[in-house]
């Protein structure tokens, strides 16, 4: 169970990743303009404040890397409990496919770290 607690970590780390791509650097092109929902005018007035996201979410990968790199159950629980709360709050905010994008892929790698445990 070990195994497959450490490829949900890592792919809900690799999620991460991407959206830290399409918040900081990709957020004005067409690909996250669809991914995100947002128009050119939108996605151009509000880069900076994408960046700014893109940046958390990025720590929420590291923690998340760091966790199976060091082998810090702890820290794990923690990225993946944040990803989780974060993706409530955006999916109660912003789009309710947070809950399929994040929410889910968090919970099942939350599940699985602790039946490992």
């Amino acid at each position: 169970m070990t195994i497959v607690a450490d490829i949900l970590v890592g792919l809900v780390a690799l999620i991460h990743v991407y959206i830290v791509v399409l918040e900081m650097f990709l957020w004005t092109t067409p690909r996250a303009r669809a991914a995100f929902g947002t128009t050119e005018e939108f996605a151009e007035a509000s880069k900076t404040l994408a960046a700014n996201q893109g940046l958390y979410n990025g720590f929420l990968a590291l923690a998340l890397v760091w966790g199976l790199v060091a082998g810090q159950f702890q820290l794990q629980l923690y990225g993946l409990v944040c990803v989780i709360v974060a993706g409530l709050y955006g999916a109660a905010t912003a789009s309710k496919r947070i809950l399929f994008v994040q929410v889910l892929p968090g919970a099942l790698a939350l599940v699985a770290l602790l039946i490992a445990r």
